[in-house]
């Protein structure tokens, strides 16, 4: 965690979280309409791992039932743009040089597992 702290301008840990779990869920209205149910951020080293329950949207439930596969597209299209926005909040907001945003996300449960690996 020392590496995030000093880039955090002497905030502390919690504060950060927080306002990590604001952007994330800002992002997530942003983009989807609704934030998550359940987020969770942890801090190690320097990546930053965000463990979110989406909500499902209504035009996604009736995608999944009439063209499953064009649902899966978009699912897969719009976790990039996610990455590609968060990583850009990230860098403007926090001031923190990114050199990579990972996520995973299953339509099924509606997880999404998102790791931010912060340039040293």
């Amino acid at each position: 965690m020392r590496l995030v702290v000093i880039l955090i301008n002497s905030l502390d840990v919690n504060e950060t979280k927080k306002k990590l779990s604001h952007l994330y869920n800002d992002l997530s209205k942003e983009l989807f309409g609704f934030g998550t149910s359940l987020l969770k951020v942890t801090i190690e080293n320097n990546v930053i791992t965000f463990q979110a329950k989406h909500r499902r949207a209504p035009r996604s439930a009736a995608l999944e039932g009439e063209a499953p596969s064009l649902k899966q597209e978009v699912d897969f299209h719009m976790s990039l743009l996610f990455k590609k926005k968060l990583k850009q909040k990230l860098e403007k907001e926090m001031n923190w040089k990114i050199e990579a945003v990972l996520r995973d996300y299953d339509s099924t449960t509606q997880l999404a597992f998102t790791n931010i690996v912060i340039n040293d």
